[in-house]
């Protein structure tokens, strides 16, 4: 299985987004959310451009959104959760 981080920019503040993250959950059953506009998710079924396409139908033309493959290669800081749930779906 692979993990994805999507991370997005959301430029309506009007727009209602509920559906995008709805979208997000179903995409995968196992995910991650601590960042404001970042996820990750962990998929068999789908790859970056497929989740990348699912998402577009839910925003505007000027919102911005990327869809990277995770590695084992990875820093920052985060709750010690967050590790440990990266460690886990990349294992």
């Amino acid at each position: 299985m692979a993990v994805y981080l999507i991370s997005y920019n959301l430029d309506n503040s009007n727009q209602n987004y509920d559906k995008l993250y709805k979208h997000i959950k179903e995409i995968s059953s196992s995910w991650w959310h601590h960042l404001d506009s970042t996820w990750l998710i962990q998929t068999h079924i789908y790859n970056a451009s497929q989740i990348a396409n699912i998402l577009k139908r839910e925003i505007n033309d000027n919102d911005d959104l990327l869809v990277i493959k995770v590695d084992k290669d990875y820093s920052g800081w985060l709750p010690k959760e967050a590790w440990q749930w990266i460690e886990h779906m990349l294992s």
